[in-house]
């Protein structure tokens, strides 16, 4: 899966100048955050006190923003098209680095040209998109963790004042504690995902023969019992999806007003300013979405985990991990 684009002379230069190109741009892009981040404090220091500020002021601000935005912006459109094309030139690489193995073998799998056509694709397109995420979000707490711990220090809640860089903490705790209860919620998701693959290829395995002899195969009958299969697994899956969305749209909702409850008291006795609460906010947010990285992505994960297995024993099929 990994040898093939990231080991193989014909793809070095896509697979690690590509990937130098997208660590480049990510740090580029983080880097423009920090300075927007830096921007929020201002802006709503002007807006809580607009009659102290002439009009001007503000325009001043706006400006500075679009000055920030625009090259973010034309950065992050133009990287996002990049790995488009990086995550494709990968499913090339695996395809025909497997075809070989595969057509000169007399191993049977089941779905193998799913695997092949399908699970490549999605491999490439899910591992892609996880690990720039998680360059980015280390990135992002190299950045932001030294300006949310400076933060800190305008804590006003009695247990927290004295604890250095507890926003951070709490981030942190908040994050952890999420991945635990996310793993336990989740706990049968990988199992269900690998199993509605596998009743998926049997009937589109049907089909396919179907297409070319309909005297034997893709009968209603056949259809039916497949598809009967495909329905049970599917609302096994949707159910337990159900337990862990209640789950994750509960602690999303709640993290986005816990830097304003920390800091709220520091805001009513008047010793931070509202732009201060909102850069805190953002700092935060920032922070504790790259501790979190994990849990916002756990659904996609339980779907990588199950084209792994899957991709795992056709490689041992064909015999492409002999060689390895």
């Amino acid at each position: 899966m990994l040898r093939s684009f990231f080991l193989n002379k014909k793809w070095l230069l896509w697979s690690w100048g590509g990937g130098l190109f997208l660590i480049l741009s990510l740090l580029i892009q983080v880097t423009i955050t920090v300075k927007i981040n830096e921007w929020y404090k201002g802006f709503y220091d002007i807006l809580q006190k607009p009659t102290e500020n002439d009009i001007s002021v503000f325009w001043d601000k706006i400006f500075e923003f679009i000055y920030l935005a625009m090259p973010y912006v034309i950065l992050a459109t133009f990287t996002a098209y990049f790995t488009r094309l990086y995550a494709f030139r990968w499913r090339e690489a695996m395809t025909f680095d497997y075809i070989p193995y595969w057509t000169s073998g007399r191993a049977k799998i089941e779905g193998s040209a799913q695997r092949i056509q399908e699970d490549t694709m999605r491999f490439a397109k899910i591992v892609e998109s996880l690990g720039l995420q998680i360059v980015r979000a280390i990135m992002t707490l190299i950045a932001f963790t030294p300006i949310l711990w400076g933060l800190s220090e305008k804590v006003e809640i009695d247990f927290l004042k004295n604890i250095p860089g507890s926003l951070v903490w709490i981030a942190f705790a908040t994050s952890l504690g999420s991945l635990l209860i996310s793993w336990f919620v989740g706990i049968k998701l990988p199992g269900l995902e690998y199993n509605n693959q596998k009743v998926e290829a049997k009937f589109r395995k049907e089909l396919v023969y179907g297409e070319d002899d309909r005297d034997n195969y893709a009968k209603p009958d056949t259809v039916f019992q497949l598809f009967t299969g495909i329905k049970f697994n599917y609302h096994r899956l949707f159910l337990h999806y159900g337990y862990f969305d209640i789950w994750i749209n509960i602690y999303d909702q709640f993290m986005v007003i816990v830097p304003y409850l920390v800091m709220a008291p520091g805001l009513f006795t008047g010793a931070i300013t509202l732009g201060f609460v909102i850069q805190v906010s953002n700092a935060f947010s920032r922070v504790h979405s790259s501790f979190s990285l994990f849990t916002q992505n756990w659904t996609t994960i339980t779907e990588l985990r199950s084209i792994y297995k899957r991709l795992n024993e056709f490689e041992t099929a064909i015999g492409y991990k002999k060689i390895a």
